[in-house]
């Protein structure tokens, strides 16, 4: 497996490699840039088809995560790490405790938290073993409800201002009823998502890999379920990726029939280059790591004491970039993930600039 020369691989400050036999725990810890702050970034568990197929989830997702702090204007690094297995076959305490004791042996380089396949309660099992896990404090949330730290409602709040800032500037409209949107992936985002935009009036077109989270999206939504593979090429307004990354790609994009593309997924795009043939083909693409970044916002007010008005403050600011975004793209004929990424690169120099360090150009986040 080559590590240095992998197409991912983007000047990587750290990547470990982590194994205990003894609870079958397998791992990658991804460190992409610290210079804002500690990396911080989910913790994934899935069942990866290969150990490629790990290492480029997780060079890409840690990258990912340097570009999201930055464009949402939080002190922090990025970083990410993935579990090899099932979480509903291979998770067991003694795995995750495991996965603590590597986490505490960086030293608070990096900092994990919730993400696909994980939970608040894995976290703080990891937490027996480690002080550098985020997400896990009961307090009060955004939305004045208490939260057990899951940054899941925060994330599809993010996700659904940033929803509502493509619609108003692709169609031209604040009202969402009647707004047709085809979600993929009902999870702990997705089925929040659902419900914001089943309030605010929009029919929904749902899938997901696991029956009773499609159930009940169905039976709580009245959403109309549909298969995998056909769930990106409906004839709807918006399609919202809310699963696994890489589902825009050479056979995907031909295939959409949405105008807009804005989902809560990390890493959208299969290759840099297909969000150029999204604007090619007219397609409002809202670069994931601007729409989804409503949980690290969350994560970084649960370390530093924000109040809930302040947390729900900054993650509506995510409708104001995505505008800005979308503008520039408009102005300039440049597509969408890339004016993202030149606007993460203005803020990381600005940062730079008032803390005195030598700036580091970031690569492409796509």
């Amino acid at each position: 497996m080559n590590v240095f020369s992998h197409p991912e691989f983007d000047h990587h400050e750290h990547l470990s490699f982590v194994c205990d036999a003894e609870t079958g725990l397998k791992g990658i810890i991804a460190i992409h840039n610290t210079s804002r702050g500690a990396a911080l970034g989910g913790c994934r568990m899935f069942p990866y088809a290969s150990d490629e197929e790990a290492l480029r989830d997780v060079l890409r997702l840690s990258r990912g995560m340097t570009y999201k702090s930055a464009l949402a204007n939080l002190d922090l690094g990025g970083g990410k790490s993935v579990i090899i297995g099932d979480p509903r076959k291979h998770k067991t305490e003694a795995l995750l405790e495991a996965m603590g004791r590597h986490l505490e042996s960086l030293g608070g380089q990096y900092i994990a938290a919730e993400d696909s396949g994980t939970s608040v309660p894995d976290l703080k099992v990891m937490g027996r073993h480690t002080r550098h896990v985020a997400g896990v404090t009961t307090r009060t949330g955004f939305d004045g409800q208490p939260s057990t730290g899951d940054p899941s409602p925060v994330t599809a709040y993010g996700t659904f201002i940033g929803l509502k800032a493509a619609v108003k500037h692709k169609l031209g409209t604040d009202n969402l009823t009647g707004l047709k949107v085809a979600i993929q992936g009902i999870g702990n985002v997705g089925y929040r998502l659902a419900r914001y935009l089943k309030e605010a009036g929009a029919e929904l077109w749902v899938t997901d890999i696991h029956a009773d989270n499609l159930q009940r999206a169905v039976d709580e939504f009245d959403a109309t379920p549909v298969g995998s593979d056909d769930i990106l090429s409906l004839p709807v307004d918006v399609v919202a990726p809310c699963a696994m990354g890489a589902v825009l790609n050479d056979q995907s994009i031909p295939a959409i029939r949405a105008a807009i593309v804005a989902g809560a997924a990390n890493n959208l795009l299969d290759r840099p280059e297909h969000d150029a043939a999204l604007k090619h083909r007219g397609i409002l693409y809202a670069p994931d790591f601007a729409i989804n970044a409503g949980g690290i916002i969350d994560v970084f007010y649960e370390r530093t004491g924000g109040s809930p008005e302040q947390i729900r403050a900054h993650v509506d600011t995510i409708g104001d970039t995505l505008s800005e975004i979308f503008q520039r793209s408009d102005r300039t004929g440049l597509p969408t993930g890339e004016i993202a990424n030149e606007l993460a690169e203005e803020r990381f120099r600005k940062h730079a600039a008032r803390a005195g360090l030598a700036p580091r150009r970031l690569a492409c986040a796509g």
